[in-house]
Formats: structure tokens, C-alpha cells, sequence
């Protein structure tokens, strides 16, 4: 009676391994890929699945999106300077059989491509368009790694460069750089700024020539303008014309007759 017991439960414990081993459980985000004494035969999933024990094995694969850190790398810029620089890469299995079959580990085989592919991309750059023009290098790169995995079934949606860490030495040649633009500019500034008042000066001394009538004008405002001075002394100032008509009145005319010694 006792073997017929131990027996029952060695079958019942057969029967639920068979079971475990048999049925497979998929999530949405999941597929199996399944293989028939070696042999790649299909994929399966999502769902309740039927995997035969030691005649098919089943390798799972993630369908979700993967965000893959680069290490930092060494780069030497086309205009010999040296930076580190690190990057996120994000892609996703688009087919499971070719990413189980064609690479041994898609993730490290997409890592060590995506660092050889920055160094490679950034090395033919300035370090002024690594600073200012990141968004056509994440472009740049992506498509050639996009175009690399693809025959891994990868998809690499996006790739962002995240730091361009530059050395004490570089980062104060920079300081002094944008320092002198700065300068440079503000001369510019402050000579266009000159230029445009004596082109207005000029401008306002052609309309006084013409017309006596905003001359006189121009004198009352400034009448105006010292009298609105709070000063003991007022000195006003008289025009031109003015004394030019004085002068000839304040010399007497000679006497007729008189001769200079």
C-alpha cells in the first residue's frame, strides 16, 4: 500500500512538471521563440502557449522599448580636441527571430556598436558643432545604427547625447573666446550707434539750412531749456545771424574827405 502511494505521487509530480514545463504563459510585451529539436520552427505568443517538453525550446523576447546607456567616451574632435562623451540609445525588437538567430546577446552587441559608431560620427565633427549642433549628430547617429541593426531586427528610435565634458584648460580657452566675442560685438554696436546719430545730426543740419523758420524753432527750445536751469548765471545764446546783422551797424562809416595815414 505504501509503494502504491509513493507511486501515485511520483506520477502526480510527473504530471504537474509535464504540465509546467507544457503551458507557457506570454505577456502582451512578450513573444517566444520557439525551436523544434533545433530547428527554428516559429513564434509564438502573446497568450497561453504549448511548448513540448525536450522537443522544443523556447527563448522569450521583450517587444518594449530599451534604454540603453553608452558609457563615456574618448573622442578627439576633427579640430584635435579632446572630450568624453556619454549617450542614451533607445530601441525595441521589431523581430524576435532575427534577433535571436542572427546576434548571440542583441543588448551588448548593440551597446559596443552604438559606442565605436559615436566615436566614429563625433570624430569627424569641430567641438563647436559637438556643443551647438547635437540634434543633427543624434540624427547622424541614429540612422547609421539604425541601418546596422537592421538586419538583427533592432530598431533604434532615438539616440541623445547627454554630457560633452571638456577639460579645465579647454573650458577657460572658451570663457576667453566668448569674452573677446562679446567685446567685439559690443564695439560693433557702439560704432553702428555713432554712425546712426551723426547720420541723423547730418541730417537735422540740412533741414536747419533750408528752413530759417526751424532754426528759429530750435532757438526758443533751447531758451526754453536754459531758463528751466536752476543756476544764478543764465548765459543765452544768440544766433549767428543775428550778430552778422549787428556787425555792419556798429562800425561808423568814414568820414568824407579823410584819408588814412
Amino acid at each position: 500500500m505504501t509503494l502504491e502511494i509513493y507511486a501515485y505521487i511520483t506520477i502526480a509530480v510527473l504530471v504537474l512538471l509535464l504540465v509546467f514545463y507544457t503551458f507557457r504563459v506570454l505577456r502582451e510585451y512578450e513573444r517566444g521563440v520557439i525551436f523544434l529539436l533545433g530547428r527554428f520552427w516559429k513564434v509564438k505568443g502573446p497568450g497561453l502557449i504549448i511548448v513540448v517538453p525536450f522537443i522544443q525550446q523556447m527563448v522569450r523576447v521583450s517587444l518594449r522599448m530599451v534604454v540603453l546607456d553608452v558609457p563615456t567616451q574618448d573622442v578627439i574632435s576633427r579640430d584635435n580636441v579632446s572630450v568624453k562623451v556619454n549617450a542614451v540609445i533607445y530601441f525595441r525588437v521589431m523581430d524576435s527571430e532575427r534577433a535571436i538567430i542572427q546576434v548571440e546577446d542583441f543588448n551588448n552587441a548593440t551597446s559596443q556598436l552604438a559606442q565605436t559608431t559615436l566615436r566614429s560620427v563625433l570624430g569627424q565633427h569641430e567641438l563647436d558643432e559637438l556643443l551647438a549642433e547635437r540634434d543633427r549628430l543624434n540624427r547622424n547617429i541614429q540612422k547609421i545604427l539604425d541601418e546596422q541593426t537592421d538586419a538583427w531586427g533592432i530598431k533604434v528610435a532615438n539616440v541623445e547625447i547627454k554630457h560633452v565634458d571638456l577639460d579645465d584648460s579647454m573650458i577657460r580657452a572658451i570663457a576667453k573666446q566668448a569674452e573677446t566675442e562679446r567685446i567685439r560685438r559690443a564695439k560693433i554696436i557702439n560704432a553702428e550707434g555713432e554712425f546712426q546719430a551723426a547720420q541723423k545730426l547730418l541730417d537735422a543740419a540740412e533741414i536747419l539750412s533750408v528752413r530759417p523758420q526751424a532754426m528759429q524753432l530750435r532757438y526758443l527750445t533751447a531758451l526754453h531749456d536754459v531758463a528751466s536751469e536752476k543756476s544764478s548765471t543764465i548765459v543765452f545764446p544768440l544766433p549767428l545771424d543775428i550778430l552778422s546783422g549787428l556787425l555792419p551797424a556798429a562800425v561808423p562809416p568814414s568820414a568824407p574827405g579823410s584819408s588814412s595815414s
